[in-house]
């Protein structure tokens, strides 16, 4: 079959790769009807991720199917049922997956890799992730002609006919995880907040806030495009970074002088930082830039909550740890428990009140994975989100 693999920074190959095979008896074989890039592919894309991939390794997790064949042991789904899969693996049974902590789950991440996180406390990894490095498992990922699907009676669900692929390929990744943002941010009918990066999960924070009922939802970017679509799709007010002296100050001052009920950071350590931020990267003394996550807590009022979807690794210098305590901030974080909201975030798609399908920029064939991701990464041609089709690619809605 044919695979997008990862072949060193900013070099992604479609070649042919062996068939997955059923290696357990609860275990589905699929076969992939649509699967995107993700923002967080490019972490890996463009190098931050290198010490934990290995060349070869197939990439993707956001993807869904129809399945083509399955174990003895599976009881949830059958042959030719039309299913997405949420990027993590979870076990369904373990005390994590037991309290809705997927992402916790104890099960499914046997990969060494993982130990290098957890030098210090000597927890048990993190559940296993699809196309995600050897620090989630190492496990092949989606963005291929066929995957497969590990511990299927609990990670396969099953969707209507009735709705296209691209209305719920998003519930595998982005749409639960600015959902989950919004839903961490614990935000009142009416209440304020700021997502800090405009990209796919910050625009499904904001239309998810939009959905849950915030008042003023304001993005805060400088890709002029992006800032465009979230204002005109789902009535965001942009803060344009190029164009206001200090966004936190043009926050502060449209809010009463005290910020916003929320922040939420999309963006994560990728994010561009300031020189000493570049040098202590370029040495390895610190794996990213803290710019956004000091953006967030100086935006939000006393009281407030600072939630933080983007992806963090390793050490950041200059935590503001000194202004959150003084404003009584409440930090949450994490990857996202996908499994916890993917009924609720069907039904509202089902009804038409959430269209996350409307972010969708580009359609190509999985043959030309490289180029999905060089325009997806250089923000080149409004991209907002890639779709790769491993068929025939459909016109656009």
């Amino acid at each position: 079959m044919k695979a997008v693999t990862y072949q060193g920074p900013r070099n992604m190959k479609v070649v042919e790769v062996p068939d997955p095979l059923i290696e357990a008896p609860d275990d589905v074989i699929l076969r992939i009807t649509a699967t995107a890039i993700c923002g967080s592919d490019l972490h890996m894309y463009n190098g931050f991720m290198a010490p934990f991939m290995k060349h070869g390794d197939i990439m993707g997790h956001e993807f869904m199917g129809v399945v083509e064949e399955v174990g003895l042991a599976v009881t949830e789904v059958a042959v030719g049922d039309r299913v997405i899969v949420p990027f993590v693996i979870a076990c369904g049974h373990c005390h994590f997956c037991d309290r809705c902590l997927t992402t916790a789950c104890e099960n499914t991440n046997p990969d060494p890799g993982a130990a290098v996180m957890n030098l210090h406390n000597h927890l048990r990894p993190p559940a296993a992730l699809y196309g995600y490095t050897h620090l989630y498992g190492g496990t092949p990922g989606g963005q291929a002609e066929r995957v497969r699907v590990r511990k299927a009676n609990f990670n396969c669900f099953k969707v209507p006919d009735t709705l296209t692929d691209e209305q719920v390929l998003f519930l595998t990744d982005i749409l639960p995880t600015g959902y989950q943002a919004v839903a961490n941010a614990h935000l009142e009918p009416g209440g304020s907040v700021a997502v800090i990066g405009a990209g796919p999960v910050g625009q499904m924070a904001i239309l998810s806030a939009k959905a849950l009922g915030a008042s003023e939802v304001y993005v805060v970017d400088d890709v002029d495009y992006r800032l465009e679509f979230a204002r005109d799709r789902y009535g965001a007010i942009p803060v344009h970074m190029r164009e206001v002296e200090d966004p936190v100050e043009w926050l502060i001052d449209h809010t009463d002088r005290r910020g916003v009920d929320a922040t939420i950071d999309s963006v994560g350590f990728e994010a561009k930082g300031n020189m000493l931020e570049s040098t202590l990267r370029g040495l390895m003394i610190e794996t990213g830039s803290g710019t956004v996550l000091r953006t967030c807590i100086a935006a939000a009022r006393r009281g407030g909550v600072v939630s933080i979807p983007g992806v963090y690794a390793g050490y950041l210098h200059g935590f503001m740890i000194g202004d959150a305590f003084d404003k009584g901030l409440t930090l949450t974080m994490g990857q996202t428990n996908v499994h916890r909201y993917v009924q609720e975030l069907l039904a509202l798609i089902g009804e038409g009140t959430l269209q996350p399908d409307a972010l969708v920029s580009h359609r190509l064939p999985l043959e030309d994975a490289a180029e999905g991701y060089r325009i997806f990464s250089a923000k080149e041609d409004n991209c907002r989100k890639v779709v790769l089709y491993p068929g025939k690619v459909p016109a656009a809605a």
